[in-house]
């Protein structure tokens, strides 16, 4: 069981990107709290954004107003929607499926860099 995470890249302060991740089993997304984090060069990984299995979604505060998560269960994909990217938001983002309320270990996928130039 994999996720995959895509779409990074470089932008100017002001500019968009739309993350993804796909994961490769149809249930993880749909039956799991799905997230993404960030992890900036020399800072611990932080929360981003969070959806629920019935698509309920919480922010970070850093994230509130500017970025957008979402899924397709028919995709097995989750997005992630950033408007208005600052230099601050300079990270290796990663997703993250939470299954611990399944009694299942938890998963990460691989990074995708994002580089937000001023």
């Amino acid at each position: 069981v994999q996720l995959q995470a895509s779409g990074g890249g470089l932008v100017q302060a002001g500019g968009s990107l739309t993350l993804s991740c796909v994961a490769s089993s149809t249930s993880i997304v749909s039956d799991n709290y799905m997230a993404w984090y960030r992890q900036a060069r020399g800072k611990q990984r932080e929360p981003v954004a969070r959806i629920s299995p019935g698509h309920t979604a919480i922010y970070a505060d850093s994230a509130k107003g500017r970025f957008t998560i979402s899924k397709d269960h028919d995709k097995n994909t989750v997005y992630l929607q950033m408007n208005d990217l600052k230099p601050g938001d300079t990270a290796v983002y990663l997703c993250y499926a939470d299954r611990s309320a399944r009694g299942l270990e938890s998963l990460w996928g691989k990074g995708t860099q994002v580089t937000v130039s001023s």
